[in-house]
Formats: structure tokens, C-alpha cells, sequence
């Protein structure tokens, strides 16, 4: 019963999104707590609504702090050559503009953090793919599924769950699995050139004004929308090629976010703030404190060295608090339905049941079969939930045909491209909140592309041998 309630409840919650049928908030609220009551557990939800929370507030204060700092960086200008240099390979090029997207998300997910890597990446192409009236799932769908391969570093999360959960080396799950990681991200590459090439057929031949200087070109494509003087972005449409996209008001501080003329940037303290940046990921990496406490500390000098002045520091914690506002929200009201799932006990009775279902003949694949569950299970539920509640089981089911629990470990990071789009992942929030793109509209984009990554992760991995 309570399997069949487990699973009738998310794939209620997900058909209420995805039809846009409730906000992503009131279903993450409202869904589990009507399940929970035709449980019969209805007189427990208060508690489990508690439990929920109290396990996501270290996340939620992570994220609340972490979009404070790395919004206060962006608004120094720390990321600037960066996003300099993927704008100049982009050009006005739609193609180029999709695959410098996931070569963005890529590059920046080497920190370990998807909301670091969203806030960076829709801040420096959103003013592009406005501009040039490109489909803005495409880019939450792109740079999910490059932040999802890059999710499997061992200081990212699931490889050093694995690593806990089996009593095994984290480097020894990880490394042998470079190969197939590197096959995935040139997947999510190919793909993103597919996608680019389809929405330059879409758009047309895009061009910057030809009596423009290489500078002023520049400086319109990096300030998009901010105001740049001179500069006009031109369209040559090709069949029924969508117009040039006006942002309006609700975009204006995202098409102003990179304006090279910005008032909040602080050059002189360039070297200051990249050396911050980088003491503040060793530190996460090294783990010398908790990583709320790290961006806690971390926003707190950030804002006080950048802008000695109160009022300069009330309206940087102004600019940012919308974003903080809307993924904290989320935050907590996913604390509900994972704290229905977790207290009910339907997420280990739905586990249970479908190591149950794998045939007997196929015990000697379990590490097959491992990979190919972890792409359901992952996205329904959280990387805990999978890791240490489920790992275990089905590494003792391989373990009695000879499969290692390393194979079953490596085997178990493949559905993470898919896992990063699921709506129990707190960090999809800020991406899609960014982008102002609707969670049903990014869903439907990006589950069947990030589902094929994962086989294909899954694919090189056993040709490999490391699966």
C-alpha cells in the first residue's frame, strides 16, 4: 500500500507541474500532505514536516548565503574574463552560444556546486539568449546536464556518499570512472551543438552591425540590455524565425548583470576577490567547516571588504534577496515532501520493492542493473535517500553473485546528468528561478536528453570495464 501511495504521489506532483496545473511550491506542500493523510499518518505530519525541515535547513542556509556571495562576485566583476572569453567564442552565433553554455556550466561545476554553477552561468549567457530570442530551456537544460556529469567530483557529493556508504576509497570509485565521465560530457557537448544548430536554423543568420568596432561589439554582447552605447544587435530572419527579444522590466537587473560599466564593479580588488573565492572552495573542499558556515563567513567579508559603506551593503543584499527569497521558499517546501516520504516510510517501502523486482538471472549484472535503477531512483529521490538507504541492499544482492561493491559504486553515479533536474534537488530552483523558466517547461526539455547521457555514461563505463 504504501509503495503504491509513494509512487501516486510523485507522479501526482510531477503531472500538477508539468501541466502547470499548481506552482511547484504549493504542489511540494499541498501533494504530501494529502498522501500522507490517505497513509493514515495524518495526525504525524507536523512531525514529519519538522524532521524535513530540520534535515534541509543547512541546505537552505547554504544556499541562502551562497547566492549572496557569489551574486556580490558577480557584481564585482570576478567572473568577467571568463564570461569575456566564452562571449567572444559565442559571438551572436546561436550554435556557439548553446555549446559555450555547457562548456560554462562544465568549467564552473568543478567547484562542486550546482547553485554556484547556475548563478554563474545563467548570469553570463541570460543576457544572450534574451537578446537573441534563443529558447531559455535549452540553456537550463544544457547547463543541468553538464552540471550533472560534473556533480560525480568526489568532493560534489554522490561519489563520497558512495564512498561512506560501502566503506570504500573515493578516489578508487572515482578516477576509473574519468573515462566514461569524459564520454558523458562530450554527449552533453555534442548535444548542446544539435540544439544550437537547431535554434540557429529557428532564429536565422544572426549578425552584430557591420560598422561596428570589435570593441563595441563586445561591449554589447557582454552588457546586453544594459544600455551600451552604439550598439545594436541586427537579424537577418530565415523562414518563421522568432523575433528579437525585448527582456522588459523583470529581466532588467539579469541583462545588466554583466554591463561592463556596472556601478558595483571594484576592480582594485580583483586579486582580493579571487583569492577569497579560492580559499572559500579549498575550504569546502578540505571540509574545515561546515560549507554554510563557510559562505556565511565568506558573504559576510565579501560584502564588508567590496562595500565598506551600510548603504551599499543593504542594496547588494537587496539586489540578491528575490533569488534568496524564491530558493529558500523552495527549500522548505520540498522539506515537506521528502519529510512525507522519509516519515511515512514510503520511500523504503518503494525501494524495497523495486530490488524485489530484479529477476534472480540477472545477479551476476548487478551492476547493470545498479546503473540503469539509479537513473529513476536518483530522481525521485535524494542522493541521502539513495546512497545510504539503497546502495547498500543492492551491493549485498551483487556481492552474493561476485559483483565488487566498486563496480556497484561507480555504477551507481550514472544517473546524476538526470538527478541534477529533479525537483527534490534544491540547487534546480535557483537555476530555473534564474531563467525564469517555468520547472514543468525545463522538465519536460531536459528529462528524455539527460536520460540518454546517463545510458550513455552507463554505455562507456561497461566498455570501459570500470562497470
Amino acid at each position: 500500500m504504501l509503495t503504491i501511495l509513494g509512487f501516486a504521489m510523485i507522479a501526482t506532483f510531477l503531472v500538477l507541474i508539468m501541466t502547470k496545473k499548481m506552482s511547484p511550491i504549493a504542489a511540494l506542500v499541498l501533494i504530501p500532505a494529502l498522501f500522507c493523510v490517505a497513509a493514515g499518518k495524518g495526525a504525524h505530519l507536523g512531525d514529519y514536516v519538522i524532521d524535513g525541515v530540520t534535515g534541509l535547513a543547512p541546505t537552505a542556509a547554504m544556499l541562502m548565503f551562497a547566492i549572496v556571495y557569489f551574486g556580490v562576485m558577480i557584481d564585482v566583476g570576478l567572473f568577467d574574463p571568463v564570461v569575456r572569453g566564452i562571449l567572444r567564442f559565442c559571438k551572436a552565433d546561436p550554435m556557439r552560444v548553446v555549446v559555450g553554455t555547457a562548456a560554462l556550466a562544465a568549467i564552473v561545476s568543478l567547484d562542486g556546486d550546482g547553485s554556484t554553477t547556475f548563478m554563474i552561468t545563467v548570469s553570463a549567457m541570460y543576457p544572450l539568449y534574451k537578446r537573441l530570442g534563443m529558447s531559455l530551456v535549452v540553456m537550463t537544460g544544457v547547463a543541468a546536464m553538464a552540471n550533472g556529469v560534473m556533480n560525480t567530483v568526489p568532493w560534489g557529493g554522490p561519489t563520497a556518499r558512495a564512498a561512506t556508504a560501502l566503506k570504500l576509497d573515493a578516489a578508487d570509485i572515482f578516477v576509473p570512472m574519468i573515462p566514461a565521465l569524459l564520454v558523458g560530457l562530450l554527449g552533453v557537448l555534442g548535444l548542446a551543438y544539435v540544439l544550437g544548430l537547431r535554434e540557429r536554423r529557428r532564429l536565422g543568420a544572426l549578425r552584430i552591425a557591420d560598422e561596428e568596432s570589435a570593441e563595441t561589439k563586445e561591449t554589447v554582447l557582454v552588457g546586453a540590455g544594459a544600455g551600451a552605447s552604439g550598439g545594436r544587435l541586427g537579424k537577418r530572419p530565415v523562414g518563421g524565425g522568432a523575433g528579437e527579444a525585448d527582456g522588459g522590466d523583470d529581466d532588467g537587473d539579469l541583462l545588466k548583470g554583466l554591463d561592463p560599466n556596472r556601478p558595483t564593479l571594484r576592480p582594485r580588488l580583483y586579486w582580493f576577490n579571487a583569492l577569497l573565492t579560492g580559499t572559500l572552495i579549498t575550504a569546502m573542499i578540505l571540509e574545515l567547516l561546515p560549507i554554510p558556515v563557510l559562505f556565511l563567513l565568506g558573504a559576510a567579508l565579501a560584502l564588508s571588504v567590496n562595500y565598506p559603506r551600510l548603504p551599499d551593503q543593504k542594496a547588494r543584499i537587496a539586489a540578491h534577496a528575490d533569488n534568496v527569497l524564491n530558493v529558500s521558499g523552495m527549500v522548505f517546501a520540498a522539506a515537506v515532501f521528502t519529510g512525507v516520504l522519509q516519515g511515512t516510510a514510503m520511500i523504503d517501502s518503494m525501494a524495497g520493492r523495486l530490488v524485489d523486482t530484479v529477476p534472480e538471472g540477472l545477479g551476476p549484472h548487478m551492476a547493470l542493473v545498479t546503473g540503469v535503477l539509479s537513473l529513476p531512483l536518483t530522481y525521485f529521490m535524494s542522493n541521502d535517500g539513495f546512497y545510504f538507504g539503497v546502495l547498500p541492499v543492492l551491493a549485498e544482492a551483487g556481492a552474493a553473485h561476485g559483483v565488487t561493491p566498486l563496480e556497484m559504486a561507480r555504477a551507481s553515479l550514472v544517473g546524476q546528468p538526470l538527478h541534477m533536474s529533479s525537483p527534490l534537488v534544491p540547487a534546480v530552483y535557483v537555476l530555473v528561478g534564474m531563467a525564469r523558466v517555468e520547472f514543468g517547461d525545463h522538465t519536460r526539455f531536459v528529462v528524455k536528453w539527460a536520460a540518454l547521457t546517463c545510458l550513455l555514461i552507463l554505455t562507456a563505463g561497461i566498455l570501459f570495464g570500470t562497470i
